[in-house]
């Protein structure tokens, strides 16, 4: 399987504008770091559809492209989609977390280097109870030694409860909301949410925003360490 040319814009678009803005992004996020260890990342979502995993894999090839040595896990137990957008069997997480099977193993290269993927593996019938497991943070700490960061996409924080399980494990949380639909009090309740969950809220990136006719519905973020 290849990669999805139209979702991996970072890696068969590198010119574009899309592709600058998540370079920017990555520029952003590595200013973070000042205020201490930023090597687990969470990037979430108020509800389905908003774009995170896109942004997430974009991401996760600006920052390969830079020379960090990045690994991309797809914590989405419910609906993953890493594996499609990089072209990948999914083997993955699941696999590990349940046969027990050796992570390095499952672990996958990429068409971009220093970008390594563990997709989902298979759907299981007790996600939240899996992603909450001592054996998923022995996964991470794992993979911790050997990366300089380590992206994980989960699913929607409203619906479920996977994204506040996950930011317990993690130095930050990123919320992609969709600029064209997301309703003010589902953003409101997203971030309660994960403040309740004690995640460092990093910021929001708001997708999907119209800047003018000819760059329509590019992607523009906006990222704060005291504000989302």
């Amino acid at each position: 399987m290849a990669v999805n040319k139209r979702q991996l814009i970072v890696h068969t678009q590198a010119k574009s504008p899309m592709a600058e803005a998540y370079r920017t992004l990555r520029t952003n996020l590595q200013f973070l770091k000042i205020d201490g260890e930023l090597k687990v990342i969470i990037f979430t979502s108020a509800g389905p559809s908003e774009g995170k995993s896109t942004t997430i894999a974009n991401l996760a090839v600006a920052l390969a492209n830079s020379g960090k040595k990045v690994v991309l896990i797809d914590c989405d137990l419910r609906k993953p989609t890493q594996h499609k957008i990089f072209g990948r069997k999914n083997h993955g997480l699941t696999n590990v977390l349940v046969e027990e099977l050796p992570v390095w193993d499952l672990v996958q290269d990429t068409d971009v280097e220093n970008l390594c993927l563990l997709t989902s593996g298979p759907i299981p019938p007790n996600p939240s109870e899996l992603l909450s497991s001592k054996s998923l943070q022995a996964v991470l700490d794992l993979l911790k030694n050997v990366a300089d960061y380590l992206l994980i996409d989960s699913p929607p924080v409203v619906a479920v409860t996977d994204a506040c399980v996950l930011a317990q494990k993690a130095d930050g949380v990123v919320l992609v909301l969709n600029a064209g639909t997301i309703k003010p009090e589902m953003a409101q309740k997203a971030k309660e949410l994960l403040l309740q969950a004690n995640a460092r809220l990093l910021g929001v990136i708001l997708n999907r925003v119209e800047i003018d006719v000819e760059h329509s519905y590019y992607y523009y973020y906006y990222g704060s360490d005291k504000k989302a």
